[in-house]
């Protein structure tokens, strides 16, 4: 049928197919029946085409790093089996998930959207994820190849890796999703990797992508990543996004006449497109494209569950679980507490159902409402509060706010994220938007106004320019970095008084190159001072118990920028302090999308990390407090003590966060533990460390064969849980080499189970490893090698906690070329 098509098809047809018709949605080919499909963001829900702040609601899941911390594969597929009828539901056959860039650093604004800082645990997670995915013919898109593991600069900076670091750790989740799970799609990075931007880098995206490991599914770039036309097609990037095109079209068409692109590589892109149409069952019926709300109690319960499975017991004297009976008073402190903080920011941002708070959750369990007392202590939001309350939107042709409105629509939140425009007299790159409301001052002082904006943008009051997002206008660090720095103007209001908010947005000029974004945000707060610190202390001082939480926001953690450091922002480490000092009951509950320094950690009974677990956010951090659901999380990530402390970080700019358009992985291959490992540098959290509420005893190891062979070792391990309920526990294999003709890691992890076990019970963890994983990535002989001699299989509950140990020998060199379609 393909092949039929192709014959059929004009060569101007052929190219339509290979760029997108909108921001969302392929190219139809109506003349011979070729429908256009839809493609949605995810990875932690399916947002459809909608707004980045608004659109028809969506199941909200943990994010990738909460996945990471379960180490549980199967449960992650069942996720991804749920995020499939979540596509549906949006119209859409293709998501835009998962991200599998690896944790390099602490600082990575997308380090929540990612798995973990070990290639073996992050692909074995990608492939459970994508395998749930396309089982119910939706196609998974792995992402960002590759190289992406900051946000600085990321649309221009060359990534300069090593090609034994590419193999053996960055692009290893690539490899077992096309090899095992059999991706039908993969996205190209925005960077440049070794100088050469990745849409157009031919030994990226067809020597090892398409000959070495064998892909037969589309690539895309990302949203405007995209930026030539023969160098694109011809280095094996299938589909430029968004649409309407940018380099194909007519270009394209022409360098095939000019001769810049043979017409075969033309039409086999476009039959990859095709294939893709035919595997999501686009032939057999046309997608239905439109979207509609679906919320199941099947999901709420597994996003709930996904939530426990993801914390991770960091520290417990035995405070926790917490007695509900014996509660006379709980103190709910802090900026995170009556915030649902379910998600990160960026792309991967979603119109949740609803949002359970930490508050709500703890109210919801408890009986008595009237033993919780709450108080805020400080906030930790990086942008100000943003404006809630009833607001006119009035859209109007042209960039003055002049005339009649073309449309008006209502808004309850002062974020807008335009894609699409609600008339289609309206442009992009030529509208202009009035955001009118009145609201009532409820306290008198100073307030601040802020405002952020792609585009141009002034706010008044009551007719007074407060904000002026105009006048001088410059780039700064919001919306992926096409937005200015956050205006902030201090104005007194009075408690009681109505006042009128008026902003005038203009839309901004089209770019030729990169990311063009319309967007606005405003906000208005009234900062918080030593009253409420003061507030906080007299709540935990009056309480059996604090519960603190504090951490971040999507604000923080968010696509298109990387963190300053790794503390808690705000006053977040004093309100720790004062409320241990009032109340030495305190427990921290840590959001946060990867590690931060904790000082305050020896003034804390405990520590529980939930990072952003979803909708169910409230509900499962309350299962966890009192026990009715059990910690099941190991680290994905090493905590180091201090931010000096990770490989990146060496205080030389070329290495991190980069410089003259180079980030330098001078590290190579010893990333998060293998660094901490090799390098005698003590974590404050070793990678794979997590606690429970019950306990466990293990036996000692058996392996099935003491020489590696072609069919690999068997390792067992018998796992009982000996405490009195029921919980769960991770057996990691890592293996070590005696001897290397090269630098080596200490160890590296290559295989780990999962066992949930009741009270009393016994189960087998059962681990196999094979020739590979003994290899290192030989560039000269480019193969896998694993040297004959002697390893050391070492069986652990977190990197730095060995259980067993067992000698295994190759008994000869193993080599596997980088062509080698096994795994």
């Amino acid at each position: 049928m393909i092949d039929e098509l192709l014959n059929t098809m004009t060569l101007e047809e052929q190219v339509s197919l290979l760029a997108g018709a909108d921001f969302w949605t392929t190219v139809p080919v109506e003349r011979l029946g070729v429908p256009k499909i839809k493609v949605s963001d995810g990875p932690n829900g399916a947002r459809g085409a909608g707004s980045l702040v608004g659109g028809v609601k969506a199941a909200c899941f943990p994010v990738a790093i909460a996945l990471g911390a379960s180490w549980n594969p199967a449960l992650v597929e069942r996720m991804g089996v749920a995020l499939a009828g979540q596509a549906k539901s949006k119209g859409a056959s293709v998501l835009l998930a998962p991200t599998v860039n690896i944790h390099r650093s602490g600082l990575n604004g997308r380090n929540f959207e990612c798995y973990s800082e070990d290639p073996l645990l992050t692909a074995e997670l990608a492939v459970a994820y994508i395998q749930g995915v396309q089982s119910q013919g939706v196609a998974a898109t792995i992402k960002h190849f590759a190289g992406n593991e900051s946000e600085i600069e990321r649309q221009t900076m060359s990534s300069d890796i090593d090609e034994r670091s590419l193999r053996e750790i960055y692009l290893l989740p690539f490899e077992k999703a096309v090899k095992t799970a059999r991706v039908m799609a993969v996205m190209s990075s925005y960077n440049r990797l070794n100088g050469t931007y990745t849409s157009e880098h031919p030994w990226l995206l067809t020597e090892v992508l398409r000959q070495d490991w064998g892909f037969d599914g589309i690539v895309m770039s990302d949203w405007f990543g995209s930026h030539s036309t023969a160098e694109t097609v011809n280095a094996g990037l299938d589909l430029e996004m968004p649409g309407p095109t940018r380099d194909r079209g007519e270009k394209l068409v022409q360098a095939v006449k000019d001769g810049q692109v043979a017409p075969e590589t033309v039409r086999e892109a476009a039959r990859r497109i095709l294939t893709l149409l035919g595997r999501v069952g686009a032939f057999e019926q046309a997608p239905d494209l439109s979207e509609h709300a679906l919320d199941l109690p099947e999901d709420r319960a597994l996003i709930r569950r996904l939530g426990a499975e993801g914390a991770v017991l960091l520290k417990n004297d035995g405070i926790l679980p917490l007695t509900k009976t014996s509660l006379e008073q709980i103190a709910v402190i802090g900026p995170n507490a009556a915030e649902a903080r379910v998600m990160g920011g960026g792309s991967a941002q979603i119109n949740a159902h609803y949002r359970v708070s930490p508050l709500e959750g703890i109210r919801a369990a408890l009986s008595n409402a009237n033993s919780i007392r709450h108080a805020a202590g400080c906030r930790n939001n990086r942008l100000t509060r943003v404006f809630a309350g009833e607001l006119t939107v009035e859209y109007f042709a042209g960039t003055l706010c002049q005339g009649m409105p073309v449309a008006t629509e209502r808004s309850e939140k002062g974020e807008f994220f335009w894609f699409d425009l609600p008339h289609a007299a309206l442009k992009l790159d030529d509208f202009s938007v009035r955001v009118t409301a009145t609201f009532r001052a409820e306290e008198s002082g100073e307030h601040v106004f802020g405002m952020t904006n792609a585009g141009l943008a002034r706010l008044y009051l009551d007719g007074e320019l407060v904000v002026n997002g105009d006048d001088g206008w410059t780039r700064g660090e919001n919306y992926f970095g096409t937005a200015n720095t956050e205006l902030r103007t201090p104005v007194m209001l009075e408690a009681g008084r109505t006042y009128r908010l008026t902003v005038d947005y203009l839309s901004p000029p089209p770019k030729e190159e990169g990311i063009t974004i319309t967007a606005l945000r405003f906000g208005l707060e009234k900062p918080l001072g030593d009253q409420a610190i003061e507030d906080a202390v007299a709540e935990a001082a009056a309480s059996d118990v604090a519960v603190l939480f504090v951490g971040r926001d999507g604000e923080w953690d968010t696509e298109g920028l990387d963190l300053p450091d790794m503390r808690l922002p705000g006053r977040q480490e004093e309100l720790i302090e004062r409320v241990t000092a009032a109340n030495p009951n305190t427990v921290v509950v840590l959001q946060t999308g990867g590690p931060v320094e904790m000082p305050w950690l020896d003034k804390v009974r405990g520590v529980l990390q939930v990072w952003y677990p979803g909708q169910e956010l409230g509900h499962a951090v309350a299962d966890l407090l009192f026990g009715d659901a059990e910690p099941g999380g190991r680290l994905p990530q090493t905590f180091p003590k201090q931010l000096a402390d990770n490989s990146a970080i060496t205080g030389d700019p070329a290495i991190y966060p980069g410089q003259n358009g180079h980030v330098r992985y001078a590290e190579g291959v010893f990333v998060g533990y293998r660094h901490h490992d090799s390098r005698g540098v003590e974590p404050l959290f070793p990678f794979g460390f997590g606690l429970g509420y019950t306990r466990f005893a293990w036996s000692e190891a058996r392996a099935s064969a003491k020489d590696m062979g072609a069919d690999g070792i068997t390792v067992e391990v018998d796992v009982t849980n000996i405490g009195d309920r029921r919980g769960s526990d991770v057996v990691q294999l890592y293996v070590k080499p005696l001897s290397s003709a090269i630098e080596r890691p200490e160890k590296e992890l290559r295989a780990f189970a999962k066992l949930e076990l009741g009270a009393g019970e016994t189960g087998t963890a059962r681990l196999t490893i094979k020739p590979r994983d003994l290899s290192y990535f030989d560039v000269e002989a480019r193969a896998f090698r694993a040297e004959a001699g002697d390893y050391d299989v070492l069986i652990a509950a977190s990197a730095t906690d060995i259980r067993s140990r067992i000698a295994i020998r190759n008994p000869a060199v193993w080599l596997a070329a980088a062509s080698d379609r096994s795994i």
